[in-house]
């Protein structure tokens, strides 16, 4: 017996890969809070390596932004806010499930990477922080996450110490390297699998660095991380 549904089913949303015709199915998008020390600091906050912690933004099409290569990908001002913020991030594709991954095995888990932006209603954000609420309506809102291309991971042998940056409009505003993170990418992935079963599919954005700033519409946004594809949007 076949199932029917009550209205038509959102597809499922692919992220296009280097040098291929096939696409990473997205499953579910993790992110870390405050993982650069630079970046915990801009926000008030103890830089010191404390347990890492974990929000979610939305798996499905509304969300996620995939970038076409080469291409401005035209990025809708959010509602609700007047201080809608960049956070640039070495965003992880997993490949290989698990629980309770040990650091040593994490990057075995590792399908490949991409540039992507976690972006931000701050505004929002910090009037749920300040009433100790979720932070959902401050990252979880439709188009908060444009990705760029995915590079498997053998492609990019040296991603643990790449630069990562990002420009507005042609001036740097954030600059720092991957290996500066205060978790890194294994730790990250051997300790989110001790919460959440990993799966093929999930996204991980592993946190930004310092420079965190408002942009506005008509402002176009370029992120760049050694040995990845760019990512470029401009604000609409």
């Amino acid at each position: 017996m076949s199932s029917s549904y009550v209205f038509p089913v959102r597809h499922v949303v692919g992220l296009p890969v280097a040098g291929s015709d096939a696409q990473f199915p997205v499953r579910r998008v993790y992110c870390v809070g405050r993982n650069y020390a630079g970046h915990a600091r801009e926000m008030g906050s103890d830089p010191d390596r404390e347990p890492p912690f974990f929000f979610c933004k939305p798996g499905d099409d509304a969300a996620i932004v995939p970038a076409k290569p080469g291409a401005v990908t035209e990025l809708p001002y959010p509602p609700q806010t007047s201080n809608y913020h960049y956070e640039c991030e070495l965003v992880v594709a997993i490949g290989k499930g698990g629980r309770d991954i040990p650091v040593e095995q994490a990057r075995q888990h590792i399908y490949g990477y991409a540039v992507g932006f976690d972006m931000t209603r701050r505004d929002l954000q910090g009037q749920m922080k300040d009433a100790g609420r979720p932070w959902e309506v401050g990252k979880a809102f439709d188009y908060s996450a444009p990705i760029g291309l995915i590079h498997r991971a053998e492609e990019v042998p040296g991603i643990e110490q790449a630069s990562i940056a990002l420009s507005v409009d042609g001036q740097v505003r954030q600059s720092s390297s991957i290996g500066h993170l205060i978790w890194s990418l294994s730790e990250t992935i051997a300790n989110l699998s001790t919460l959440w079963e990993l799966q093929p599919g999930d996204l991980v954005f592993s946190g930004t660095p310092e420079g965190v700033g408002a942009v506005q519409r008509g402002q176009t946004l370029v992120g760049e991380i050694a040995g990845l594809t760019p990512l470029v949007v401009k604000i609409v």
